[in-house]
């Protein structure tokens, strides 16, 4: 059996630790993978959809799962299902939802999803106007993908209009800004619940708390994340009972309406609040840093609960009764500007956690930074107490120039 995982964070580095041990699969291919990937199987250098589309029937590839959302709204499962190809992730209408805010606003709107207030809007001085007349704070959304960092709460108007301006005018994502969601700013706690969908069916995850601000408490610009611990602490049974009711059920029901069928992951990122479990967005594949501490939790065989997925099949997902928490180290500056290209130390000596490589590159015998989050940490204990103290301890052996975490992961 050979697999094609697609993607080069690490998120793809702990599937491929999950997946290497089962005595199936023959061998594990990664585009265009890791450091972490590139030991425990092929990284592929070829990232367009149709090179990966020729790779896989060149090396008769049995199963391709997708990492990242960029290939997904390119639409490389419906171009791999063209030739035959068994994949996982959804088509490249279903990815939509996380390819454009709008279309996913509309989407809750329309389904009576429980979602925060919002407003769509395709010219600046239409959103200039609209938040002149608003309270504070805000949030603001480009539209399109920008990696996790499209989101700003504007706690002001000058912040606002200069948030509508970089994102419409100096286009400083890209097109994912020339159309943006405005939306009312809810206060509460986040959380983010993973489930595998069979074409018909969701199958949720245990619920997971990501640390997306760059500085601790939660302080400073948003990221892709900084970490991560599951099973998130502060979502109660009562939260889940809101988030199944009002979120995940009228979901389900929106999909069978618009006639939308995948079999692939979704991702709900929630917000709980005094008024109860709203969604504030649905990523169509695995989260990262949220990978990385289900995955070491979960007692299912990943390749069977995926095969079972796309045969249409039930699953019964069960976790351990334990903890875990990732930490995410990172180039200092992140999530803005950074230096790269140092080298990354004592790698040799860490003793707890696992080391899943991100922005990292092999150099002769050396590893170094070649990205904003450079690895993440993880460990998993009895307690959230034990297992933050397990990857503080490894944080603080591995080592390189400018390095950057937070300090306060898993901290209760």
């Amino acid at each position: 059996m050979k697999i094609l995982i697609v993607g080069n964070g690490a998120r793809e580095s702990a599937l491929a630790l999950t997946l290497k041990d089962d005595s199936r699969i023959s061998k594990l291919y990664f585009a265009k993978g890791t450091v972490t990937t590139g030991q425990l199987g092929q990284n592929v250098y070829d990232e367009s959809v149709e090179g990966l589309r020729d790779f896989a029937i060149k090396e008769r590839i049995d199963l391709t799962i997708v990492g990242p959302e960029a290939p997904l709204v390119e639409g490389i499962v419906d171009e791999f299902k063209k030739h035959g190809l068994k994949i996982f992730g959804p088509e490249k209408r279903a990815a939509e939802l996380e390819g454009s805010k709008a279309f996913s606003k509309k989407f809750m709107q329309t389904n009576n999803i429980k979602t925060a207030k919002a407003v769509v809007f395709d010219a600046y001085h239409d959103a200039v106007e609209y938040v002149r007349n608003q309270k504070f704070p805000i949030v603001i959304k480009a539209s399109g993908l920008a990696g996790g960092k499209g989101v700003v709460i504007a706690d002001n108007l000058a912040e606002a209009e200069s948030t509508i301006h970089k994102f419409m005018i100096e286009r400083i994502y890209g097109d994912a800004g020339i159309q943006l969601v405005i939306e009312e700013y809810l206060k509460g706690f986040e959380a983010s619940i993973i489930a595998f969908s069979n074409g018909k069916k969701l199958f949720p995850c245990i619920p997971v708390k990501d640390y997306k601000k760059a500085g601790n408490g939660d302080t400073g610009p948003n990221t892709g994340g900084m970490g991560s611990v599951a099973p998130s602490p502060e979502f109660t049974s009562e939260h889940y009972k809101d988030f199944e009711k009002n979120i995940l059920e009228p979901t389900l029901a929106g999909f069978s309406t618009a006639n939308i069928h995948f079999k692939g992951f979704i991702f709900f990122g929630l917000m709980v609040t005094a008024d109860g479990t709203f969604l504030l967005e649905y990523n169509m594949r695995m989260g990262d840093p949220e990978t990385q501490v289900i995955l070491p939790l979960m007692e299912n065989k990943l390749f069977d609960v995926i095969n079972d997925c796309l045969e249409g099949k039930d699953i019964e997902l069960k976790f351990k009764d334990e903890k875990a928490v990732c930490l995410v180290m990172c180039s200092g500056g992140y999530p803005r500007k950074i230096e790269t290209g140092f080298e990354i130390r004592n790698l040799d000596k860490v003793k707890n956690s696992q080391v899943l490589f991100a922005g990292a590159k092999k150099a002769g015998d050396r590893i170094l930074t070649s990205g904003g989050r450079v690895l993440s940490l993880v460990a998993t204990a009895d307690s959230y107490e034990e297992a933050r103290k397990l990857v503080y301890e490894d944080a603080k052996t591995v080592s390189f120039d400018y390095e950057t975490y937070r300090d306060d992961i898993g901290k209760f």
